[in-house]
């Protein structure tokens, strides 16, 4: 009984020792044992750990020396991998020396939760330059800063743009001369007034009462006058082609339509006026003022209360002058697209000819 109890007591010390050794162990390498001068090299030191354990590196820090002769370029932050439980995380740091020798680096040591682990001490061998002493002819002073040459593959785009902008420029000069060949065509608007009917016939009476016809001897010429105003007013007014008409055919249609406002007066004065044009009547002059009257009070009698109108008449363009319009149309639309491609392409081009000399 007594030899099963210490049996027990040697494992629990056993595992105990063997956990407490899988606690936390440090690794420390580098990556080349031997450099020229002025050379670099990566020193990596990676720590094992329980995850969440508190990791306290070396205070180390770029610019500083590791060791005399050593110094320290940058510092890095390495992955971090997790494996069985454990997780390791790395620090990566860039040497370099610029004094020939062998050089011992000490062992780096890092905490783990207060508990101080080593890495492995390391060495690095720092050599000159070889340099042949017996040709000192071959010894050169140093030289300027030399452009890079020319490579064609840098340029061909913008060489081949630049040919394309020109194009696009002889192309707009083009089109701007086409332009400036095709005259514009200017239309004309013609803005139509529409004078009522009665007004018109209206102002024909006063007319022909201004001309003292109603005493004049050509009484031929008066009733003429006076029933080709009232024959267009009837056209205008009825919508009947008066004028290719006899008197007779007139008052016909004028009571066809309905309208027996003056129809008696109307068909003496009509009657009259085929008198004196037709069978060489001499009228009397109160019965020529009597004929102007009723011909104005006739047109009075039937007028429509229509208001002056305005028509904007729009001449209508031929086939050619259509052509030539979408032509402009056309012309002036190539024009701004050249502009933009232009504009756009020029831009691309600065930029990266800047690219290419910067």
């Amino acid at each position: 009984m007594k030899l099963l109890r210490n049996i027990i007591i040697v494992v629990g010390l056993m595992c105990s020792t063997i956990g407490w050794a899988q606690k936390a162990f440090v690794e420390q390498s580098i990556d080349s044992v031997a450099i020229l001068i002025g050379q670099q090299t990566h020193m990596t030191l990676s720590v094992t750990a329980k995850p969440g354990a508190r990791i306290s590196w070396p205070r180390l820090k770029p610019s500083q020396y590791l060791i005399p002769g050593i110094e320290i370029v940058e510092l890095q932050k390495g992955d971090s991998t997790d494996a069985d439980g454990m997780i390791k995380i790395s620090r990566v740091y860039t040497l370099t020396s610029f004094d020939e020798k062998l050089y011992a680096i000490p062992a780096l040591k890092v905490k783990v939760d207060n508990q101080s682990f080593s890495g492995k001490q390391l060495a690095l061998k720092v050599m000159t330059v070889p340099v042949d002493t017996l040709h000192p002819n071959q010894f050169f002073p140093a030289k300027d800063v030399q452009d890079n040459p020319f490579q064609w593959e840098e340029w061909h785009l913008v060489f081949w743009l630049s040919i394309i902008v020109l194009v696009l420029c002889l192309l707009m000069i083009y089109l701007f001369v086409r332009l400036k060949q095709n005259k514009p065509i200017v239309t004309r608007i013609k803005i139509v007034k529409h004078v009522p009917a009665h007004q018109k016939a209206l102002k024909a009476i006063e007319e022909i009462k201004a001309a003292h016809m109603v005493t004049s001897e050509n009484q031929k010429e008066y009733y003429t006058r006076l029933t080709d105003t009232l024959r267009q007013y009837i056209k205008e007014r009825f919508g009947f082609n008066a004028m290719e008409m006899t008197s007779s055919e007139i008052i016909y249609r004028l009571r066809e339509a309905g309208d027996q406002k003056g129809i008696d007066e109307l068909r003496e004065l009509f009657t009259t006026a085929d008198l004196v044009k037709f069978a060489k009547h001499n009228a009397l002059i109160n019965e020529n003022d009597l004929n102007l009257v009723n011909a104005a009070k006739f047109i009075d009698e039937t007028k429509t209360e229509a208001q002056e109108v305005e028509e904007r008449i729009v001449p209508k363009l031929s086939e050619v002058e259509q052509l030539t319009q979408k032509n402009r149309v056309l012309l002036k639309t190539l024009i701004y697209a050249s502009i933009g491609v232009i504009i756009g392409l020029a831009v691309y081009i600065v930029y990266q000819i800047a690219q290419l000399l910067g």
